[in-house]
């Protein structure tokens, strides 16, 4: 199967109905496919329309972010927080062991420790997208190798939890 470049304009609402993101009205999500730049229930719903067709896609948690861990929490000592003003729910990013920005979530805290959730935001959630495809076309030999569209920097979801621009997610 070749590569293609896909240019879409979606939103994605949770399981409550509410509009998680959106790029209408805004600049095309375009990613290469097989290159898992995209959660797989999105991408295999791109891959089977047309240029020009709209549709509704329901994509399960097993086909979006997966399914909520619980082993991804952790208890951290407060003091790692200091100067930080906590409030449960909020992002906080820090750097992975490889040197990859981590997002995670402040899930609790009391004066002693913090609870701090390493799980996707929308991890355990079925997801509901409005789909067009905008554009369709082959990859070339450069966005292959180096997953980038036209060379440029990244745009999509990287699948690992780490994101470096609009990604159909936030």
């Amino acid at each position: 199967m070749s590569n293609k470049v896909y240019g879409v304009e979606y939103t994605v609402k949770n399981g409550k109905g509410e509009v998680v993101d959106t790029n209408v009205g805004g600049a095309p999500l375009e990613f290469i496919s097989g290159k898992q730049q995209m959660i797989p229930g999105f991408e295999k719903a791109v891959t089977e329309m047309s240029v020009g067709e709209e549709k509704e896609v329901q994509v399960p948690s097993a086909e979006a972010y997966g399914e909520y861990n619980e082993e991804l929490t952790q208890a951290v000592p407060r003091e790692q927080f200091e100067g930080i003003e906590l409030e449960k729910g909020m992002t906080l990013y820090g750097q992975g062991p490889d040197g990859q920005t981590v997002a995670v979530i402040v899930k609790d805290f009391n004066d002693k420790e913090v609870t701090i959730d390493y799980n996707h935001p929308l991890a355990g959630q079925d997801l509901s997208f409005n789909i067009k495809v905008l554009s369709e076309r082959d990859a070339t030999a450069d966005e292959v190798l180096s997953g980038q569209i036209g060379g440029g920097s990244c745009t999509t979801d990287n699948n690992d939890g780490s994101c470096c621009g609009t990604c159909g997610c936030h």
